[in-house]
């Protein structure tokens, strides 16, 4: 799922940023290459395909793929093709994570990433923060409807045409020109929608399925305000158990709430250096920007391990661990934001309603502006609802692997057991103390190698259960850890 931008509370949309991208033959030739962070040298290459796969016309677009050809040169046949998160993130800018995570993976498969169309080099469709102004604004001061039009009419794109559904056109259509007659999927977040639709539209197409952190077709995508209420009540509940973590920091939740109501009532300026262009920054600390960041930092035990200290010293007037979480966040891949609300403003948003908005808005973490925000940019963003046959659950009999995180701030694992409903052949791996997508922080990388070598031999599970919850940071100079 998206992380909310971590400087502002809302996703704001003021500006354009595109790749001029070049023309190809329809066929796809992948070439030598590099990647940014990726040393080896790999394949890349371009595959024209059309604008609309459920109704072509003579408007084509090119879709960007790496191969990381496999190790082995008695390779197995059949690829894994990663599925990137979001909706909204380009899988090749996730080559050098992918490899190495994957890397067992690799010894005895090809794998490849493509960008989604609208992400990456797959003509991007991408807004970015230019007005650094807003950084002093509240989130009522900033109309996100009128910033999602301008950014819509910045870009000369179709946007109805920039769903899931032709994704997965775009993705197959890249396993046909290279050859593959099966291919394993590897879904994230997101990632795991992207896989169940394959699934539906092309299942002859595929051997093996894992899905990580589940958003299944039947949900809707965007309200976590109840999610991530449940995640923080984890927190502070492991907080308190903890002796040490309970003795430095006291009462977690009432410091939070005490934190949240001084913002209301007198948010401060923040000034700061920005640690990349060494401007100097200014930003309104309002309640929702803090929510928004913790949200984020819950994603990871890694991050989520420095919440009390965050907290504890935002509340004493020390903003630099506050600052130096949401810097750290901020340089993380980016989110292609025209193609999170093309997908999420035909897919999701059109099927909230006020039974859901009630229930998001009634949490005690960070109430409903997330999903407030959603709203106010799909009013902007110029697409219609999107044919509801695509919500229905996603009935297949492939051998499919579920991973679930007990800390996930936004894909529980009762969504994995609502997608398993359909999925007879499933098992389903819950990490107690894993966030979201547990692979990148768990022992899960190594049980997927294993289930994509016999996807239907029983698997051996009990090294994610030796996965230990990460002691809480207690001070600046990183005592607990």
């Amino acid at each position: 799922m998206m992380k909310r931008n971590v400087l502002l509370s809302a996703l704001v949309l003021v500006g354009l940023s595109t790749l001029a991208m070049p023309a190809h033959a329809s066929g796809l030739v992948l070439e030598p290459c590099h990647v940014r962070g990726h040393a080896e040298q790999i394949e890349c290459g371009y595959l024209t395909v059309p604008e609309d796969h459920l109704n072509p016309t003579d408007e084509t677009l090119d879709i960007y793929v790496v191969r990381l050809p496999a190790i082995s040169s008695g390779k197995s046949p059949d690829p894994l093709v990663f599925l990137a998160g979001g909706p909204g993130q380009a899988a090749t800018e996730l080559t050098a994570f992918i490899a190495s995570i994957f890397s067992e993976v690799r010894q005895t498969r090809d794998i490849l990433l493509i960008d989604q169309r609208g992400t990456g080099k797959s003509n991007p469709l991408q807004c970015d923060l230019q007005d650094l102004d807003l950084l002093l604004l509240s989130e009522e001061e900033i109309d996100l409807t009128a910033a999602a039009q301008t950014c819509a009419d910045a870009l000369d794109v179709n946007f109805q045409h920039y769903h899931t559904v032709n994704a997965i056109h775009d993705f197959d259509a890249v396993r046909r020109a290279l050859g593959y007659q099966q291919i394993n999927l590897y879904g994230g977040s997101y990632g795991t929608r992207a896989g169940l639709v394959w699934m539906r539209e092309k299942p002859e197409a595929i051997r093996a399925v894992v899905l990580d952190g589940l958003a299944p077709t039947q949900v809707v995508v965007g309200p976590f305000g109840t999610f991530s209420q449940r995640a923080y009540e984890r927190l502070v509940a492991d907080c308190a158990a903890d002796t040490a973590c309970h003795e430095r920091f006291g009462d977690v939740d009432a410091n939070y709430q005490a934190l949240r109501q001084a913002l209301r009532e007198q948010p401060p300026v923040l000034q700061y250096r920005d640690p990349r262009s060494d401007e100097i920054v200014e930003l309104l600390l309002t309640e929702p920007r803090l929510s928004g960041t913790l949200r984020n930092a819950l994603y990871s035990p890694r991050t989520r391990q420095l919440i009390p200290l965050v907290m504890d010293a935002t509340a004493r007037g020390d903003y630099r661990p506050l600052i130096g979480l949401f810097n750290s966040m901020d340089a993380e891949n980016p989110m292609y934001l025209g193609l999170t609300l093309s997908v999420l403003c035909q897919e999701d948003m059109p099927r909230v309603d006020e039974t859901l908005l009630t229930r998001d808005r009634e949490n005690i973490f960070m109430g409903g502006q997330l999903t407030d925000d959603f709203m106010s940019l799909c009013a902007g963003w110029p697409v219609n609802s999107g044919d509801p046959q695509w919500a229905e659950p996603v009935y297949s009999e492939l051998p499919v692997l579920l991973l679930s995180g007990e800390q996930d701030p936004v894909t529980p694992p009762e969504w994995a057991e609502l997608a398993a409903e359909t999925l007879p052949n499933s098992r389903h791996i819950v990490a107690e103390h894993g966030g979201h997508t547990i692979v990148s922080h768990t022992c899960a990388n190594r049980l997927v190698a294993q289930f994509l070598d016999r996807p239907g031999a029983e698997l051996d599970a009990s090294c994610i259960d030796r996965t230990r919850l990460l002691p809480f940071v207690r001070n600046v100079n990183a005592a607990g850890m």
